[in-house]
């Protein structure tokens, strides 16, 4: 279950901001057709008029009157932290095609304001949980989350977090001279679905479930 907390207090704001964001995200949603929010962001419109989306590995239903994020599977409501990225998604969504072109956080609008704390709380801290694990536990997580491998430093893998976002996780052994290092990375048409302080918080949420993964079975 993705939770908040252990983020700087840079990104504190925005959790200390999620009842207005939802109140207004859903507002905002009640205006636009679903047509074209299926069109906007790539969800699923059913026949019973809601939308479906994955989100993190998770099905969820989302639709008129009220707009509340449910799980697909039993109903159930998740927490304001989920339903503000989700719907936060929904409003910022313009359709844009993902790009597939790899930019790193501070490459992001505004990214500069937050890269070196996002650097410390989701980079650094991929390299120092695995710790021994290393590479072997992160090739393990990408595989366990059905990662897209991509051909970028000693192991890399694509992760869609939502229908079109998309962020991919790196990791480099080091040698002598350099120590591991790991890098999230960002598609730079992300910013067309969530403002840069949210794909922060999907950066950081990526590394809790690699990390999650990479221990499983140990």
């Amino acid at each position: 279950m993705l939770r908040p907390g252990g983020h700087p207090a840079g990104l504190q704001e925005w959790y200390d901001k999620l009842a207005p964001r939802v109140a207004s995200a859903r507002e905002q949603l009640r205006a636009i057709p679903l047509p074209k929010l299926e069109l906007r962001s790539g969800a699923v419109l059913e026949p019973e008029g809601t939308l479906r989306l994955s989100f993190f590995w998770r099905d969820y239903r989302v639709g008129p009157p009220d707009f509340v994020v449910r799980r697909a599977d039993t109903g159930e409501v998740p927490s304001s932290f989920v339903q503000a990225l989700i719907l936060t998604y929904l409003v910022t969504a313009d359709g844009t095609t993902p790009s597939r072109r790899w930019v790193a956080f501070h490459s992001l609008p505004d990214g500069m304001f937050y890269a070196q704390a996002f650097r410390g709380y989701a980079e650094d801290r991929l390299v120092r949980e695995l710790g021994e694990r290393g590479l072997e536990g992160f090739r393990r997580a990408g595989e366990r989350l059905k990662g897209e491998p991509l051909d970028l430093g000693d192991a890399g893998y694509i992760f869609a977090i939502l229908p079109r976002i998309h962020l991919a996780a790196v990791y480099w052994l080091g040698d002598e001279d350099f120590p591991p290092r790991a890098s999230v990375l960002f598609e730079d048409s992300a910013a067309h679905y969530m403002p840069t302080d949210g794909l922060a918080i999907l950066g950081s949420q990526l590394v809790t479930q690699i990390l999650r993964a990479a221990g499983q079975g140990l």
